[in-house]
């Protein structure tokens, strides 16, 4: 598919497009919407290259990396044209800027026309990030809910329309026309990891049987924990960041998580947990500038 953008920048995005030999339902899997976030899309191409077409029944639409120009320039979240987050513009602006329009084509191709959608992440360059899926509060919330059991990894956040920390990403965006979606993240800081890529390629196998878009009998349901929304701390002035508490720790209500400190070692702030969380990821990069991410806990 190729894309036009401001001042006729153009790209193009590979896609694959398996269609069965019987009716069935439509399956989208996106990746790479974050181009350096390469567990994901390494999983995208090993699932199309391993899976059994014979097997498929109605059609599965595989986008290995979304955001190419972000691939090829080795940026963390943005997509390099215009310096905006893709996973916040959707469902996209046809007169917009490049992001803007990059997402509205992205949608009207391959996200409107799909009866379930899986979003494929990894923890970004700067992101210590343990994995989890997240799914939003909305009419088909509870389909998405079981798209994200299916999937078979133990953390799952459910997104609130109340105070939603994330606002304009695909699954938000497919969720809002009816489309169960799910958001999974596996893998961390931008390195290709085999162990994150596998536990990408089981999920989604293990989903594309459970919607029956392929033969096979799904595993048993898997123990899970369901979290109630976000918390996303964040730095109000830039400084130097240094975590306490290990991705994946559990911490109560009040507990110091880490500290900013000036560039001559002076803290001057202690980050606090406001509930009782999770931390499912945190920056792992000291270096913070004002308003940037520090731990993402999901709320028990």
């Amino acid at each position: 598919m190729s894309i036009s953008g401001p001042h006729g920048l153009e790209v193009d995005i590979p896609f694959f497009e398996i269609d069965g030999s019987e009716d069935g339902p439509h399956l989208t899997v996106l990746a790479g919407v974050h181009g350096a976030e390469y567990s994901s899309i390494a999983a995208a191409k090993k699932f199309v290259r391993e899976i059994d077409v014979t097997l498929v029944r109605g059609r599965i639409t595989v986008v290995p990396i979304v955001n190419i120009l972000g691939f090829w320039a080795r940026t963390a979240f943005i997509v390099p044209a215009d310096g905006k987050n893709l996973n916040r513009s959707f469902p996209g602006d046809s007169s917009g800027t490049f992001s803007e329009v990059l997402a509205d084509r992205v949608f009207k191709k391959f996200i409107e026309d799909s009866d379930f959608l899986v979003d494929m992440h990894a923890g970004d360059i700067p992101e210590s990030l343990t994995p989890f899926t997240v799914f939003e509060e909305s009419i088909v919330e509870d389909k998405s809910l079981a798209l994200a059991k299916a999937y078979g990894i133990k953390d799952i956040v459910r997104q609130k329309m109340s105070g939603m920390v994330v606002t304009g990403s695909t699954t938000a965006a497919a969720a809002a026309i009816g489309i169960p979606a799910v958001t999974v993240e596996s893998g961390h800081n931008g390195i290709l990891d085999p162990r994150a890529v596998e536990i990408h390629c089981l999920g989604i196998t293990n989903l594309a049987r459970s919607v029956g878009v392929l033969s096979g009998t799904p595993w048993p349901e898997r123990p899970h924990q369901l979290y109630d929304g976000w918390d996303w701390l964040r730095s109000d002035r830039e400084g130097w960041w240094s975590p306490l508490c290990e991705t994946g720790a559990e911490v109560h209500a009040g507990q110091v998580v880490g500290t900013m400190s000036d560039l001559w070692g002076d803290v001057y702030a202690q980050v606090t947990a406001p509930n009782d969380g999770t931390i499912l990821f945190q920056t792992s990069s000291p270096a913070v500038s004002a308003g940037g991410i520090l731990v993402g806990l999901a709320i028990r």
